[in-house]
């Protein structure tokens, strides 16, 4: 990949710049400063950013939401502070960041540190920005419908700028939601905790992490945390999986789609919001093929619209709506009769 470096330490420029060339990524250029990062982009694109979160003359939140509206890229953020710095990080990734990392210390023996550790995250995100592809699991799957009498349930998956966009979902529905809420977002199982934390704070709905066994529950909000697939693994049991091991993210939005249209027997409404990418359009698509109805934030209320425009153009979504609509438009549904 094409890597843009912003960061205002000499000596974290230096390390990223070794760490890079050694493993054969091409360095596009290297930003002293978030407003030097915006002129940058502005006249070269790369295929990354690596960004520092905390940064003097322009912070990583703005800094983030500055290239996203004039030159969107795919950006991730860094920083050795990173366990101390959770709340600015939900913030950049509502701001419309990709993802989030340790930044490397060399020689360091602390795993999530390790120059090892970061590498593997930029592999990942390789694969991630690589044009779409068919993924495994899905190519031959044909959805049932299995429209039942049972509780309803609301899945939203999102991805970069979806702490925000999933914050404004939850906002605008009421403490006595009869439905119970499962989000999948694009996040690395040590940030999980901290962004149910965060949209707790942001939501009339308490947001919990969801573990091995728990089972979906009216009035709840349910948070994927692993770096396995979040899956419905029968009728009302939530659990994870390591397969399919080929899927360019973990979890993935479609894979827990998949397991919900085999194995949810009421009502669904699938949520699709901004991400970068196409993971969760072929989910969502067989959603709507099992009689279920669907919903894309539109491009307009979109940090990045990868994802419900991959939606879009499979005709995975019956309505696409801006994000402060979408919320309504669920409470709305709920009310509605069942077939």
């Amino acid at each position: 990949m094409r890597i843009g470096i912003a960061n205002e330490s000499p000596q974290e420029i230096a390390a990223f710049r070794q760490l890079l060339e050694r493993s054969g990524h091409q360095i596009a250029w290297v930003a002293v400063g978030g407003q030097e990062a915006v002129m940058r982009c502005a006249r070269d694109r790369p295929d990354l950013v690596l960004l520092e979160l905390h940064m003097s003359t322009m912070n990583g939140i703005t800094t983030t939401g500055r290239i996203m509206r004039e030159s969107p890229c795919p950006i991730l953020i860094t920083t050795a502070a990173l366990d101390s710095s959770f709340a600015e990080v939900f913030e950049a990734l509502g701001a419309g960041a990709l993802d989030v990392a340790h930044a490397p210390v060399p020689g360091c023996a602390e795993i999530k540190n390790s120059p090892a550790a970061f590498l593997t995250k930029l592999e990942r995100l390789a694969r991630l920005l690589r044009p779409a592809a068919a993924e495994p699991g899905l190519a031959n799957y044909t959805p049932k419908p299995t429209l039942r009498q049972a509780t309803p349930l609301v899945v939203i998956g999102c991805s970069a700028g979806g702490p925000a966009a999933v914050a404004t979902v939850l906002g605008g529905l009421p403490p006595e939601f009869p439905a119970g809420i499962i989000v999948v977002q694009h996040l690395d199982e040590q940030f999980a905790s901290g962004l149910a934390t965060w949209l707790n704070q942001r939501s009339r709905l308490p947001v919990r992490v969801a573990r091995e066994g728990d089972r979906p529950t009216p009035g709840l909000v349910q948070l994927a945390n692993a770096t396995d697939h979040l899956v419905l693994l029968n009728e009302d049991t939530l659990g994870y999986q390591v397969n399919p091991r080929g899927m360019a993210y973990r979890p993935s939005i479609d894979v827990f789609y998949e397991s919900v249209v085999r194995h949810w027997p009421g009502q669904v409404l699938g949520v699709l919001l901004t991400g970068m990418g196409h993971d969760g359009a072929a989910g969502l698509k067989a959603l709507r093929d099992a009689g279920h109805h669907t919903l894309v934030q539109d491009q307009a209320s979109c940090a990045v619209y990868g994802m419900p425009k991959a939606a879009a153009s499979l005709n995975a979504a019956a309505e696409i709506l801006p994000l402060e609509r979408i919320a309504p438009r669920l409470r709305q549904r709920l009310q509605q009769p069942q077939p």
